[in-house]
Order: structure tokens, then sequence, then C-alpha cells
């Protein structure tokens, strides 16, 4: 885990400069106060940075690949410039591809699109639903949730020797849990991986933001982020590494730009031939903006420096935490125990309250963006919370009227961009709605716990 891990003695950088840090929400109990984005883990806000940089290209923006024009030629060096950033960001291997997809679930599911007939698939039922759910066409095998990192190991290589027939396999991990935010032994699980001739793919959409993501130094096979959890817009994702079962297999998607040569059959039908190179599954126009603002987040936060980053980022952590410790009523929730390295991503429940009446109270009445649910991790979390994770959940808040008890969680998650302000107000805000109480009527609309405007204040 110390390749995670940042030196004790960094100093704090300032947060990072983000869109909307300014913006001002109304309370429902009269007045406006700047809003405290602390939903990260869903979408981090834009950095200044990627908007303007972003904004500078926009007069120049043209289709790639497929023009003689001036716009044209500076779009496709743009992108193709983007693609190297990338690599140089991940550390890839000289024969590793990069393709950028639409987000992380879009980069798992092109993956599981490629991989071997006979391919056995090894999955944590601790994974977002973006790595759990892809694999329909392989044997998957999924695997109980670990209560350390070495049971985690433990776990995967007595899975993976009692495998039969022995054939191809992949393991799929997080790197960072989306629930907890716990860091996942992955150089340890690579290890174990290729020990018994399986590969692995590294969801690194809840790490990628908040540290250092190295493929050749953690010896994964491939790698899957989101742009809109790096500080970018939303639509545009990575899939980042060996190019031999993405050379192998057909086009992810079929049209322009994933062929190279087609030609008619005398007999009416259609030869094609496909490009080997990233190409092959990137048919269609390619959304360039989104590929340059993900080359723009990943050259800010390498130039802003992670050590800063990440000592700044557990500073937060430790607020929150001794936070949330000094409040009897409050549950963190952990697989690995409260050492355990962890970004800056937290759920927890109230004795009491009903998490998305909770969530709703501080956004109404303190101007706090969290997350309540099952966060598209539904056995995880119901795991966690004692329950059966095999019991059929929805994601969002359940129909359970205010202060019915619910089987869901509340998340607060931040990064590079979050002042110290808006988690001091966080911690504040949990001890006064814990202790005192709501000072408004809340029902259920759509789904959702919302304040009632008919109501007078309590």
């Amino acid at each position: 885990m110390s390749v995670f891990t940042a030196a004790a003695d960094q100093s704090l950088c300032a947060p990072l400069s983000v869109l909307g840090k300014d913006v001002t929400v109304p309370l429902v109990t009269g007045g406006e106060v700047t809003y405290a984005a602390l939903d990260y883990a869903a979408s981090a806000p834009a950095l200044q940075r990627v908007w303007d940089d972003v904004a500078a290209y926009a007069p120049y923006y043209g289709s790639v690949h497929r023009g003689a024009g001036y716009l044209s030629q500076l779009s496709t060096d743009l992108f193709e410039n983007s693609r190297a950033t990338v690599a140089e960001f991940l550390g890839c291997r000289a024969d590793d591809q990069v393709i950028f997809t639409r987000s992380t679930t879009d980069s798992l599911n092109l993956l599981a699109a490629v991989v071997p007939a006979d391919c056995q698939v090894f999955v944590y039922e601790t994974e977002h639903h973006a790595s759990l759910l892809p694999w329909r066409d392989a044997r998957v095998t999924y695997l109980n949730a670990p209560r350390t990192p070495a049971q985690a190991v433990e776990t995967l290589e007595r899975a993976l020797a009692d495998r039969e027939p022995y054939g191809s396999a992949l393991v799929c991990v997080t790197g960072a849990s989306n629930v907890t935010g716990e860091l996942w032994p992955v150089k340890e699980l690579a290890a174990a991986a290729h020990a018994h001739g399986a590969r692995i793919v590294l969801d690194a959409a809840q790490l990628a933001p908040h540290h250092p993501v190295d493929i050749a130094e953690l010896d994964v096979d491939w790698v899957a982020f989101s742009g809109h959890k790096l500080y970018a817009p939303f639509g545009s994702g990575v899939l980042a590494g060996r190019a031999d079962w993405l050379q192998e297999a057909d086009p992810y998607l079929a049209g322009g730009g994933a062929s190279r040569k087609v030609a008619r059959r005398t007999d009416g039908g259609v030869d094609v031939e496909w490009h080997s190179t990233a190409a092959r599954h990137e048919a269609g126009s390619p959304n360039v903006i989104g590929v340059y603002s993900i080359a723009s987040a990943c050259k800010a936060l390498t130039e802003a420096g992670f050590d800063g980053l990440v000592a700044r980022e557990q500073h937060l952590v430790s607020t929150v935490r001794a936070g949330l410790a000094g409040i009897p009523e409050v549950k963190v929730l952990s697989l690995f125990g409260d050492d355990a390295p962890r970004v800056g991503v937290i759920s927890f429940v109230v004795e009491g309250w009903n998490s998305s009446h909770f969530a709703a109270a501080l956004s109404a009445e303190y101007g706090i963006g969290v997350r309540d649910g099952l966060f598209c991790a539904h056995p995880l979390v119901r795991t966690l919370l004692g329950s059966d994770p095999q019991e059929v959940g929805e994601c969002g808040a359940p129909e359970a009227e205010p202060g019915e008890l619910s089987l869901n969680a509340i998340r607060v998650s931040f990064g590079a961009g979050t002042p110290d302000e808006h988690i001091e107000r966080f911690v504040r805000a949990v001890k006064e709605l814990v202790s005192k109480g709501a000072q408004w009527k809340y029902r259920t609309e759509d789904g959702r716990c919302v304040p009632d405007r008919g109501a007078a204040q309590l």
C-alpha cells in the first residue's frame, strides 16, 4: 500500500480552483450560503484550468482524422497529443494502448466485449456496478467482501487456484472504494493474478483523481477511469493497457474510424479490414473536447503535485473522521477498519435517521451537497449495513417517509478543490442535526426526501 501513501512531512497545498466555488444556494430557513459541493465521488467539479483550456481551444474545434483543413489537422494533433498525455499520466508501457470512451462504465463494457470466449472473470461483490455488471457473456465468479487487504489477496488466490477448466482469466478490482474510500492492495492483487496466469483490470474511477496511478508500477493489465471524476466535464473516459485482446476482437462499435478498408464482395457482401490501433474501438466522430479536457486535467494534477494534494486531502479526511467519531449516533462504514488508508470518500449512517432525510436536511438547511442511497454498489452497502447482500435494492432514496428507517447510507466525498470551510461546515451541521434535529419538515416526493414548502419552520 506504500505506493499510495503520502509522505507525512509534505506541506499542505491550497485547494485547486474549480468551477462553482462561489455559487450560492438558497436555504429553506432563509438567506443564502456558498454551496459546499461534497459529492466528488459522483462527479467532481471541473477544474478552472480545464475549463479555460477548453474555452481557448473551442474556436478551433474541428472533426479529427478526416479533414485536410487547418482546423481538422489542428484538432487531430490535439486529440492524439491528448492520448500521449494520458499515457504519460498513467505510466503506460511502450506497447499499451489508450482508448477514449464515454466513461468508466463504457470502458469496462468495452473490455467485457473483447475478452476471449472461454474467459473466466473474478470480481468482488464490493465493486461499483460499473465493474460488477458488464461481464454478461463471460463465466463470472463473484468473491465475498474481504475484511482486510490480506484477506482480499487470499480470497483471490484461492479462487484462482480452484478454477476449472484452466483457461484465460481476468480479475476486476477497484483501486479505491466508492463507498468507504478505502484503498485496495492493487499491486498485491496483480501479483496474485499473474502468478495464476490471470490478467487484471483496475477500476481507477475513485483512485485516479486522488492518487497517482502507474500501470507499470502496479503491474496491472488495464486501467479504466472517467473524466467527470477527474475534474473534467462529463462524457469522456479512458481504457488503457494491453493491446492484444483489443486487437484480436471485433470492434466494440462498428463504423467509420474503426474501419481501415471496406470493399464490396462479388457475392454482394462487404469485406472489412479493421484498424489495429486504438481507433479500432473508437468508431464514429470522437468527443474531442472531452478527450482534451481529460488531458488538461491530467496535466493540472501532475503540475500541482500529487504529494501535496494527497497530504491536504488526508488532512480533510482526518478532520471529517475525527468529527464523526465524536458523535455516538454516527456509524462510519468500513471494510478494512479505522487504520486503512483511504481517499476522501466516507459513508455513514445516523442512528434514528432516514439517510435520505438527513441528506435533504444537510442540503436545505446548510447548503451542503452529499449523496444518500446505495451508491451503485448495492451488495457492498448491504453487507456493510448487516443486510443480505443478495437482497434486491433500488438506487436513490427509498419510499420511506422522513423519520422511518431505511437500508441506505449517507456519503460525503471531497478532493482537490474542497476548501477547509466546507469540511468544517459539514462536521458542524452533522453535530447540530443529531443534537437538535432538523429545523424544517420534510416529505417524500417522487422517491426523494424534500423540504415541505407548505410547512412552518419547526
